[in-house]
């Protein structure tokens, strides 16, 4: 049986079963679990459900999202939530027909820089620099001193 890509699922599985001092077959009578199914998993073999994870987490006293986020599953719905969020918010700018083209390209470069600040968007050092710039821009555009009196203008 090939090993499947779980990330370090196994390995941490093991440390707490083994920092817990609990056996295989203790954790998996703890967790509800057949003891080969949990060796399995602890070999990289088996994916386990969100549910079994679940229980192995309150069997081993953990957080189950730490689990989660180890078999990859959390970091899959996150990311897939984030980006349809991403999306519709670039979709509402871009369609707002009050807005000029300028507009609705400088409130995307804001909105990027402040996804970025928090940690949301990924760039090289070209791009960071273009987002500052593009920030900036944003602000004139808004209505700072160096501002386009057209722009502007509601």
């Amino acid at each position: 049986m090939a090993s499947l890509n779980v990330g370090n699922l196994g390995e941490y599985l093991r440390e707490q079963r083994r920092n817990a001092q609990l056996s295989l077959r203790q954790l998996a009578d703890a967790a509800g679990v057949s003891n080969p199914y949990l060796s399995q998993i602890e070999r990289g073999l088996r994916k386990p459900s969100a549910e079994v994870l679940q229980q192995v987490a309150k069997a081993l006293r953990i957080s189950a999202e730490t689990l989660y986020v180890r078999a990859g599953i959390l970091d899959a719905e996150r990311d897939g939530e984030e980006r349809r969020r991403d999306g519709a918010t670039r979709a509402v700018i871009l369609a707002d027909p009050t807005l000029t083209e300028a507009q609705k390209q400088a409130l995307l470069q804001i909105y990027e820089s402040f996804r970025k600040e928090n940690g949301f968007a990924a760039g090289d050092g070209a791009k960071d620099a273009q987002d500052d710039d593009a920030v900036e821009a944003g602000s004139r555009s808004a209505g700072g001193a160096d501002a386009d009196p057209q722009q502007t203008a509601s």
